[in-house]
């Protein structure tokens, strides 16, 4: 048997090398095990392996015969070349797009692309693996890799129809590091030692708190945030969002991604530190000091990052509503609202009824303006124009007042 496809990259090649330095030579990276070998020499001693090399990229997230199959005439490396290596072909031009978005550009292929390859990298990772054996309630090799390819789409309509955020760690002198579980999820009430996220385990994404962290590169990442916790960050951050189910159409708006937030230094620490607790394994990054941000992060408190607020897009540019018209050639109009349910659904639209989220919103809108000042952490396109970069000094008093109409029943 060829030893091609025998190495199995589950963080692919192509996506290590974004996070290589300018003009750096070779395609190497500090590696860090976290669980590295012991082993005994003829004396007895016992001796650990170290826990950081500096490794090529071709070493680095793999195994041996992670996907290999054995069924009577299926060829065993059908996972690695046809089903990944389409979706990763697909994937690398899209994480391109998405790291050099601007508005108002649309591109509905690269969008496509982006969320199948993030949807089966989540779930193509050794813990990825390991969570779907334990959904499963199997330790069968292909039962769970059937698994992995039913279910392959299981993000994309909860991600979807989060609010997207792509920050710029430009200006910051730390880059983002590399995991092997690269499509994190962050909840700030789900410490690493919480029960959601013992073993192979993380808070699901259709929890209202739960963000997900995706690096496309060492200085831009993508952050995706759930509407119903930008809208009221005030309830459970384990509730449900409204409609979580994840097996289902949705529709996207390029218009509401978020973009020109420019990242300090202490917050591209601290996302590094959430990337590293919720990493299996391995991580990697281009300097070897970056692979310890517990050294400089900004509090111990799995919940206080950004005064809670790190990985949240700036509600000022977030607005109410959200009804998406559809019209089709035989003269028929299809109907969602915000978050993806149809007009038969007896919960269509409720929350933009009464007070609802408006109290919420218009609350944590001024909540935010105090706390970060008027100028915008992210800008939207709304009206043909991005969102003003500083909200002027009359709208920045006006926010400041929306936080003293706190609405009943929503005390943080």
């Amino acid at each position: 048997m060829s030893n091609e496809y025998k190495r199995n990259h589950y963080v692919p090649e192509w996506y290590q090398r974004r996070f290589l330095l300018p003009g750096q030579k070779n395609a190497e990276l500090y590696y860090l095990n976290f669980k590295p070998k012991q082993f005994i020499d003829s004396k007895g001693r016992v001796y650990t392996d170290k826990a950081v090399r500096r490794r090529g990229v071709s070493v680095c997230f793999a195994q041996d015969d992670l996907y290999t199959i054995a069924f009577r005439n299926i060829d065993p490396k059908i996972i690695e070349k046809q089903f990944f290596g389409e979706i990763d072909a697909r994937g690398m031009g899209a994480v391109d797009y998405f790291e050099n978005f601007t508005h108002p550009s649309v591109n509905n292929p690269a969008f496509e692309a982006m969320i199948l390859f993030m949807s089966t990298q989540k779930l193509r990772t050794p813990k990825g693996l390991e969570w779907l054996a334990q959904k499963s309630k199997t330790v069968n090799k292909h039962t769970v890799l059937r698994k992995m390819w039913e279910f392959q789409k299981l993000y994309c309509a909860i991600w979807t129809e989060c609010v997207w955020q792509i920050a710029d760690a430009s200006n910051s002198p730390v880059k983002f590091i590399v995991s092997d579980h690269p499509v994190t999820v962050y909840n700030r009430v789900c410490g690493p030692r919480s029960v959601r996220c013992r073993g192979p385990n993380d808070p699901e994404i259709w929890l209202n708190g739960t963000h997900t962290l995706y690096p496309l590169s060492a200085n831009k990442i993508l952050i995706l945030t759930n509407l119903s916790w930008v809208r009221n960050p005030y309830q459970s951050e384990l509730s449900f969002r409204p409609n979580p189910n994840p097996i289902r159409g949705a529709i996207f708006k390029y218009n509401d991604i978020q973009t020109l937030r420019q990242l300090t230094e202490q917050e591209v620490i601290d996302i590094n530190y959430i990337l590293k607790r919720r990493a299996y394994n391995f991580i990697a990054a281009a300097k070897e000091e970056w692979l310890f941000p517990e050294d400089r992060v900004s509090t111990p408190k799995w919940n206080e990052y950004g005064g809670g607020y790190l990985l949240m897009p700036d509600p000022r540019s977030i607005h109410l509503g959200g009804e998406v018209f559809i019209g089709h050639r035989d003269g028929g109009v299809s109907h969602f609202d915000a978050y993806g349910r149809r007009p038969w659904q007896s919960d269509y639209g409720k929350e933009g009824k009464g007070l609802g989220e408006a109290g919420t919103l218009n609350r944590f809108q001024g909540e935010f303006a105090r706390m970060f000042g008027p100028s915008r952490r992210g800008r939207a396109f709304q009206f043909m124009s991005l969102d003003n970069e500083r909200d002027s000094d009359e709208f920045h008093q006006y926010h400041l007042g929306l936080e003293r109409r706190k609405p009943r029943g929503n005390s943080k």
